[in-house]
Formats: structure tokens, C-alpha cells, sequence
């Protein structure tokens, strides 16, 4: 019987780790709020958290999907709505204390990784998926490859203006879209949980989403967008309608005519079918 993949999902709300296996299917998972009152302490609640998918399984590697931003490789992570880790060698601290090879990538590259492995992309060579949730992210395939960039941080869309007489973004810039459109962001508008949110809210941001999104239309050609994370999926048909009409009004070329924008197929899973995949991406990277 093949070994299963220990994936483990960083999110600003909450620690997500399971056993995924070489299909990429999620056989055992567990989650804990982010809290804590320094890194250490986080770091031993995510430890904990591991080891209780571990016991009495093994597994090939570890792979972990991570808000961002994080230096090269994933060594040290600065998750914005995670204080509590700045520059934390999350990867190496992880390797040392479970005893296994680790691979960490940031969580929307992870989700396009994994919706590329098992997902509704598995076919497809040119796509982004992003995540619209506490914060909101983005990973790019291009040519069939992830975009990585200089330092790993490719695919920031939440950092791409779309007000420019928006709210100041935890980032020191203006009018960003996890500064109108996030989980956050909503809240701190309306005091109101996202689940909450008035009808407007969430009109608002799907437009400002679709924005985005046709900015990276129609400077690379994709042709795909999947959309995952728990605001959006909140939010529903009516949020994914208004980012599709957004996007649409904002892309006039004809090569972005055959645009499709749907949620994320692997729903809920999808971040840490991530991790696990990119477990498997650092993989077949590694020289044989």
C-alpha cells in the first residue's frame, strides 16, 4: 500500500492537517483556530496537530500550503494576518520535529497545484486559482508551470489595486483587493462576519474580484479561473455571477472570449489536496 502525503494548511482563521493519499484523496483531517499568544506557541499547536493525523500512519513527506508572503523556497514565512510569525522557518522547524522531508509552497499556489493534479484543471495549461478568504491569494500555471517568480511569491492578486480611493491594505498600500474584498477587509467595513454580510457586500466583492481577475486575463491569455476559499464559497452563485459579468465587462479582447471562471472543484479539500500536491511537486523538482 502506497504511503499517504501529511498536508498541513496555514491559514489566517484556522491550522488545517490531514493524510492525503497519492490520489489525492483526503482520508484524515483536523483543524484548530490560529491562535496563540507568540510563534512558538503556535508552532507547538500546529505540531500537536500533526502528530494526531501521524499516529499510527506513515507517510512519504509533508507538504504545506502557507499564506504569504515567504522568502525563497518557503524557508521563512511573514504571513500578513499572522503576526505572530514573522520570518518563521516554519519548514525547517516542521522537518526537525517530525522527522520528515517537508515542502512548502504558498497555499493559492498549493490550490492551483492540487486543482491541477486531481482537479477541474488537470487538463488545462494555462490557468489561476485564487482563494478569497480571510486574505485572498492567487497561484499561477503558465505553459503547464507553476509561476513561482523571484523569491516564490508569484500570484499576489490580492495586492492588485482595484480602488485606487480605497482603505489603506495591511500590505502599506491603498485600495488593494483583500482590502475590499476579503474576509477581513468585510468585516472590519461592517462589523459583520462574512456570513453576515448584506447583499451589497457581496456584490461588491465579486466586482472588485472580477476586476482582478481580468487584469490577469488579459495580460497572460488564461483561459480558466477557479475560484476557492470560505468567503466565496459563502457567498455563493450570486458572488460568482457578479465575478463573472465583472470580468467579462473588463475583457474586450477577442482572446479572452472562451473565459471561464467557476469555483474551486475540490471545494473545501482544495487547500490541502494543495499541500499534498505540492508535496508531490517538490518531488518530481528533486534530481533523482
Amino acid at each position: 500500500m502506497d504511503e499517504g502525503i501529511l498536508a498541513v494548511d496555514v491559514g489566517a482563521t484556522k491550522l488545517a492537517a490531514a493524510l492525503v493519499t497519492q490520489k489525492g484523496v483526503v482520508e484524515k483531517k483536523s483543524s484548530i483556530p490560529t491562535e496563540a499568544n507568540d510563534g512558538e506557541e503556535l508552532f507547538n499547536n500546529l505540531l500537536i496537530l500533526c502528530q494526531e493525523i501521524l499516529d499510527g500512519v506513515k507517510v512519504e513527506g509533508c507538504g504545506v500550503g502557507s499564506a504569504g508572503p515567504m522568502s525563497h523556497n518557503g524557508e521563512e514565512i511573514s504571513p500578513l494576518n499572522i503576526p505572530q510569525w514573522r520570518n518563521f522557518p516554519l519548514r525547517s522547524k516542521l522537518s526537525e520535529r517530525l522527522g520528515l522531508s517537508v515542502a512548502l509552497d504558498n497555499d493559492a499556489k498549493a490550490v492551483a497545484l492540487g486543482e491541477g493534479w486531481v482537479g477541474a484543471a488537470s487538463k488545462e495549461r494555462n490557468y489561476l486559482a485564487m482563494m478569497v478568504s480571510t486574505g485572498i491569494g492567487g497561484g499561477l500555471v503558465l505553459d503547464g508551470r507553476l509561476l513561482d517568480g523571484a523569491d516564490g511569491n508569484a500570484g499576489h492578486i490580492g495586492h492588485i489595486t482595484v480602488d485606487e480611493d480605497g482603505p489603506k491594505c495591511d500590505c502599506g498600500s491603498y485600495g488593494c483587493l483583500e482590502a475590499v474584498a476579503s474576509g477581513r477587509s468585510i468585516e472590519k467595513e461592517t462589523g459583520l462576519p462574512p456570513s453576515e454580510a448584506p447583499e451589497e457586500v457581496i456584490m461588491k466583492s465579486g466586482f472588485f474580484v472580477g476586476k482582478a481577475i481580468s487584469m490577469v486575463v488579459n495580460l497572460l491569455n488564461i483561459d480558466l479561473v477557479l475560484i476557492g476559499g470560505s468567503v466565496a464559497f459563502g457567498f455563493g452563485e450570486p458572488f460568482l455571477t457578479e465575478v463573472r459579468s465583472t470580468a467579462e465587462s473588463f475583457c474586450g479582447l477577442s482572446f479572452t472570449k472562451d473565459l471561464k471562471i467557476d469555483f474551486a472543484s475540490l471545494r473545501e479539500d482544495a487547500p490541502l489536496v494543495g499541500a499534498a500536491a505540492v508535496w508531490q511537486d517538490s518531488k518530481e523538482k528533486s534530481p533523482s
